[in-house]
């Protein structure tokens, strides 16, 4: 039988697990740290999957007519998987955004026909979602998806994500491991996984310099696509056992260490995610179990940001 996708949505999700084998055999590390490669998404990223559940549900609702305008405040990814969905629909995308996301990010999105407004970096994230409200308050028939409010942003974790990871180690992952944006990609493969065996060990990650999760003040980091300045009402504190804070440059070294180690280019966020996962790793209580790192989206995101500026931006 063909197997003909009709168009990029059919080809959202089922993404592979890959053994990070030198980067363990790097930090000689009992067992290889397993990696989730959501930059095999169609549009790049695991908001990919996000992107296209919140638009359905909408649709589903009733509150999307078509033809519309979607609004959204977005660090990057969530924007261009909703630039592909939209596009596909025939939908116009509004996006709003903290003016220090990489041009790279910028440059995708109108590429995919979406408009950008960027707001005060020093606002982070809710800058952008107050500038959003005031967008759909102007414009009739907008509808903002809310990422860090819609319930079917877990949920599409919950659903996907979290049972391809469940299959595809064949119920032996004892560790996860994502950082937090929303918080719907942890809190979504958690209660997956937790309902297949209780005992999975869930691990939030946020940048150490804006602990907000752990009830420290929020601060500018560098760690993209994660830690939004406040805690997004969608995380669910109750599935998460633990909460990692990764230093910048922690996370940008682990980016720069799958690239050299392993060939693969991930974002600063998946090395904040790797770097988690090792520190995990090198506990005896885990040195011999299968820890697995969600990685979101792909290293040529960044390359006009620290994450390979190696002349400009040296680390220790």
């Amino acid at each position: 039988m063909a197997k003909i996708a009709k168009n990029l949505t059919e080809l959202i999700g089922h993404t592979p697990l890959m053994e990070l084998a030198e980067y363990s055999r790097k930090y000689g590390l009992k067992r290889n740290i397993v990696a989730k490669l959501e930059s095999f998404n169609p549009a790049g990223s695991v908001k990919d999957r996000v992107a296209f559940a919140m638009i359905e549900d909408a649709e589903a609702r009733g509150a999307l007519k078509p033809g519309a305008t979607i609004i959204e405040p977005t660090s990057g990814n969530t924007g261009v998987g909703l630039a592909m969905v939209a596009t596909i629909k025939g939908y116009h995308l509004i996006l709003t955004m903290p003016e220090t996301m990489s041009v790279e990010r910028r440059n995708l999105l109108k590429a995919l026909g979406a408009e950008i407004v960027l707001t005060d970096g020093l606002a982070g994230m809710a800058g952008s979602i107050a500038k959003a409200k005031e967008l759909r308050d102007a414009i009739p028939g907008a509808v903002i998806l809310q990422q860090f409010e819609n319930p079917s942003n877990a949920k599409a974790h919950e659903h996907t994500t979290g049972e391809e990871i469940w299959t595809d180690t064949d119920g032996k992952v004892t560790v996860f491991v994502a950082g937090v944006g929303t918080g719907g990609t942890v809190c979504g493969v958690a209660r997956a996984l937790k309902k297949h065996n209780p005992d999975v060990y869930v691990v939030a990650v946020e940048p150490a310099s804006s602990p907000v999760l752990e009830g420290g003040e929020d601060a500018p980091h560098r760690i993209q696509g994660i830690g939004a300045n406040f805690i997004p009402s969608i995380y669910d504190a109750s599935v998460v056992d633990e909460i990692i804070p990764v230093p910048d440059d922690e996370a940008i070294r682990g980016g720069r260490e799958l690239a050299s180690a392993e060939g693969l280019l991930a974002g600063i966020s998946s090395g904040a995610a790797v770097y988690a996962a090792r520190l995990l790793a090198e506990r005896p209580e885990f040195a011999d179990k299968m820890i697995v790192a969600l990685l979101p989206d792909t290293g040529e995101r960044y390359l006009s940001t620290e994450l390979f500026a190696f002349d400009t931006y040296p680390l220790e």
